[in-house]
């Protein structure tokens, strides 16, 4: 590690090298989930060919999946314990879902929707193809199995109101300034769950705290992660004794 990090990824190290080469051992001195200072916190050994063939593929998952744990431990470190709680959403890399929100709960979050089956989401566009909040939460819950939550998204006092009225299990407050969530909460009341979602960065969080947040939701987490500083390097003679 050549910055401080939250470590995920390391299970994939074992997979990669039984593709290659079986004969290479894999050890990593800290868990997943781990903060690490700088350092080396792992060790392959083997046949050199092999491990320079894994090298390039092992620090390309270290490496994205530390730093969306990095970001997202920094994140929930400045919501702090406030009883809200910090999710992704499904802006992921595609083919990477799985391990990105994987890297997410590594990091202290926790998991949005995995995708459109484990919750229904009523957005903008949705509104606007049902022709209202009403009409859309009512055709959402004629099909939705009835273990299903419905969230609807809203963006002013006045969807929030009609978003309430037609039993909305979870209303998502979209790019909502500080002061209008807290209106936000007071009208809500305790009738759906709260999510915060839109413009949600890191400096912002602390301000957010207490708020009366159910939930605050960020893609950034997995969009806009800056890869974590990870280098393998080949041990001398000397230095590997």
């Amino acid at each position: 590690a050549k910055e401080p990090l939250v470590l995920a990824g390391a299970p994939l190290a074992a997979a990669i090298f039984e593709e290659i080469d079986p004969q290479v051992e894999v050890t990593f001195n800290a868990p997943e989930g781990a903060r690490l200072d700088v350092g080396p916190f792992g060790t392959l050994r083997g046949r050199t060919l092999s491990v320079l063939r894994g090298e390039r593929v092992l620090l390309n998952f270290l490496r994205h999946l530390s730093g969306v744990a990095t970001l997202t431990r920094r994140c929930v470190d400045a919501l702090g314990d406030c009883g809200t709680r910090l999710v992704d959403t499904r802006k992921t890399t595609p083919g990477f879902r799985e391990l990105e929100k994987y890297a997410v709960r590594m990091g202290g979050g926790a998991n949005h929707r995995f995708n459109l089956a484990g919750g229904a989401m009523i957005k903008d566009n949705h509104i606007a193809a049902a022709g209202s909040i009403q009409a859309a939460v009512e055709r959402v819950r004629a099909h939705a199995p009835f273990l299903i939550r419905i969230e609807v998204e809203i963006t002013t006092m006045g969807e929030l109101e009609q978003a309430l009225e037609a039993g909305a299990d979870v209303v998502m407050l979209d790019n909502m300034t500080t002061a209008q969530m807290r209106d936000a909460v007071k009208v809500v009341a305790g009738r759906a769950l709260v999510e915060a979602s839109g413009n949600i960065t890191l400096g912002r969080l602390a301000e957010l705290r207490d708020v009366g947040l159910d939930v605050i939701s960020s893609g950034a987490l997995t969009h806009s992660a800056p890869n974590a500083d990870i280098s393998l390097r080949i041990l001398g003679p000397q230095e590997g004794a």
